[in-house]
């Protein structure tokens, strides 16, 4: 079981740490954060916070420790391979203060990997056995190198379909909060003249996480007005509120 440290029991929490030069410098396109962040809130986990940083040692360790103090699980992407820039795994040893060696079990999963497709064992594809002491491993599917957990830490591979292969395989296992629904309202009226109205909504609704959306539908403007809760009798309220104040601003529904 993952430690709770300081978050509440009732509402799970969690924070995404991204990292890699490769995503900083624009070369690499993020893809994990939207799958996760979907998977989390479906599974009633508020996702309170992302960050990208690069392959810097004390950065990582630095903001992994404050990370993983302030959420129930702390999820990180990249820099578990073989080269000399992957250094998640000894930043997660260095950040719990534990040691980092060749796990049995992740070398016996990588050998029998590499065996079945003719690949030489080295010293580099061998840094992917390297495990900080007491972690549990992630299975990796895709390609066998496995990733970990410490405590409430989980390490993941920046690759997406690898990744998001791990991350269906712990979610299950994790503490399940409130389930975060939804309700939108598009209309034709312009951000300008719905603000007023639309604050004192939020002053009304202060559990009902409102937002404005800016957008274009069939060529035309539209904004779309969105309310998150998982009071489902506050979200219906709200809808309907949303409607009376498109309305009464001069406004139409659209769709």
């Amino acid at each position: 079981m993952a430690s709770q440290h300081n978050a509440n029991l009732s509402a799970p929490t969690a924070a995404v740490l991204l990292i890699g030069n490769e995503i900083l410098s624009g070369r690499t396109q993020d893809l994990n954060l939207a799958y996760m962040a979907k998977g989390l809130s479906d599974h009633g986990i508020r996702l309170s916070e992302a960050r990208v940083i690069p392959d810097d040692e004390s950065v990582i360790v630095n903001t992994l420790n404050t990370l993983r103090h302030a959420n129930t699980y702390v999820f990180t992407t990249g820099g578990i391979g073989p080269t000399h820039d992957d250094i998640t795994a000894d930043c997660v040893a260095k950040a719990f203060n534990v040691g980092i060696d060749i796990h049995p079990e992740a070398q016996s999963i990588l050998l029998s990997y590499w065996a079945e497709r003719d690949v030489e064992p080295n010293a580099d594809r061998l840094r992917m056995a390297r495990i900080p002491d007491g972690a549990s491993l992630i299975e990796n599917p895709v390609s066998a190198a496995p990733g970990f957990c410490v405590e409430n830490v989980y390490v993941m591979a920046g690759v997406p379909r690898i990744m998001q292969a791990m991350f269906d395989s712990v979610l299950p296992s994790l503490q399940r909060g409130a389930v975060i629904n939804s309700v939108s309202v598009t209309c034709d009226l312009p951000e300008g003249t719905i603000a007023s109205p639309l604050r004192a909504l939020q002053a009304q609704f202060p559990d009902v996480d409102l937002g404005s959306y800016p957008g274009k539908l069939d060529g035309k403007y539209k904004v779309s007005l969105v309310g998150r809760s998982s009071d489902a009798d506050q979200l219906q309220r709200v809808e309907q509120a949303l409607h009376r104040l498109v309305e009464s601003a001069g406004g139409n529904v659209l769709g």
